[in-house]
């Protein structure tokens, strides 16, 4: 096709833009009750395994729902696909919030809200190569990945503000619910108006090929070498992110509870900070490897901090240099995990490298149980240098090797 026929479109900085208010919206209802457990205890006579079920859900439906919500989006478009997560959004997040008081009620959206979410994250290096140039490709994903911790840190934040300013003196859920609910609707709603599946042309050449069938694409990232190293570090990295998260009160076993809470939320700072900012670099470069072997290097001194550091600020420092590697390593590396496995679909690779994290990252977290925080944390560190050892033998992307010249702006 000739070089006329490639033109960028303003409106990609729409579509880009609700995906991440719509992400911010799922992240923030996967994690609304995990810093008021004890209060959500109290409030619906339940016990704590009953209250993490409600966290839990999301992990474990992910596992389950990942490959379909992939093989909808990459089969039937990128809007149908994002449309069913933003419809689920809409209905079972307002339905938490009516519903407030009924813990089935609560658990029953929560398990919609469940099924959402993948229909929304795999879509996300699909957004990147539909819309952006390769030339902003992992900027875009990295924005979409940035909305994701923002929304954890709002859940964070937020949730007990909203139940101490809401519930007139009581710890009563529903007003905080309801907040979130017609949210949840309201992004829902937005999305639905404004996203369209593509532009009227391709953003460059590269986006001319066709892709693969799902399953036919899935065969072929198996048998991709490169593909199964970046899954293999997605294995690892990702598991090992997810594990840590969860058990940052036992990683942080010598501070108050307060003080672990900022620590993990120091990691996620370093999160946000490094995903605005290195993919930006990846893309300016025109390069992933050199990019994402820095990130993966930078994880090792973080994750050492983490595992010998016992005071408060050292473990501070730690979690911010394993936030903004570990975590910024993320959409650089969805990126070039798509162009890897081409011509494999964009949200079929993207969701085998997230289902890889999400298994890993429970069975990571049983570890620790069975085998303590000490003796998994040592592991940790081995893992990552295993990590540093597979981005170095990986390949550059060879989509930079392909594409020739710029688009036109519009």
């Amino acid at each position: 096709m000739p070089d006329h026929d490639f033109k960028l479109y303003k409106y990609r900085w729409v579509v880009l833009t609700i995906y991440v208010l719509i992400s911010i919206v799922i992240e923030i209802q996967w994690l609304t009750f995990a810093p008021v457990a004890s209060a959500a205890r109290a409030y619906y006579k339940a016990t704590a395994l009953q209250i993490d079920l409600l966290s839990m859900l999301y992990m474990i439906v992910f596992i389950v729902f990942c490959i379909p919500a992939s093989y909808v989006i990459d089969t039937y478009g990128l809007k149908k696909g994002l449309w069913i997560g933003a419809v689920l959004t809409g209905i079972f997040g307002l339905m938490k919030g009516v519903f407030a008081s009924d813990y089935v009620m609560v658990l029953i959206a929560q398990t919609g809200l469940a099924v959402a979410q993948p229909f929304i994250l795999n879509a996300l290096t699909k957004i990147g190569a539909t819309w952006f140039p390769l030339g902003e490709r992992a900027t875009a994903v990295g924005l979409g990945t940035l909305a994701q911790y923002v929304g954890i840190i709002v859940a964070m934040v937020l949730t007990p503000h909203l139940i101490a300013s809401l519930g007139n003196g009581a710890f009563d859920l529903k007003p905080m619910l309801m907040v979130y609910g017609v949210a949840s609707l309201a992004a829902a709603v937005m999305f639905l108006a404004l996203m369209r599946d593509h532009p009227p042309t391709p953003p460059s050449a590269s986006e001319d090929a066709g892709r693969s069938r799902v399953f036919e694409g899935m065969r072929s990232i198996f048998g991709n070498r490169d593909m199964l190293l970046m899954l293999g570090i997605f294995f690892l990295g990702l598991g090992m992110f997810n594990a840590i998260s969860t058990c940052i009160e036992q990683v942080c076993r010598r501070l108050t509870i307060e003080q672990a809470g900022l620590v993990g939320g120091m990691m996620l700072f370093g999160g946000i900070v490094g995903a605005a900012i290195l993919p930006a670099v990846s893309d300016k470069i025109r390069r992933r490897k050199p990019i994402f072997v820095v990130c993966t290097i930078g994880m090792l001194p973080g994750i050492i901090g983490l595992t010998i550091f016992s005071g408060y600020l050292p473990l501070l420092v730690s979690g911010f240099i394993f936030g903004f590697f570990m975590m910024s390593a993320g959409p650089i590396g969805f990126q070039y995990g798509a162009e890897l496995s081409r011509p494999a679909p964009e949200s079929t690779a993207q969701g085998l490298l997230l289902l890889a994290g999400q298994i890993s990252g429970i069975l990571f977290v049983f570890a620790i149980d069975k085998a303590g925080i000490g003796l998994s944390m040592m592991s940790f560190i081995v893992m990552t240098a295993t990590v540093i050892f597979f981005s170095f033998v990986m390949k550059e992307s060879p989509v930079f090797r392909r594409v020739s010249g710029r688009p036109a702006a519009g």
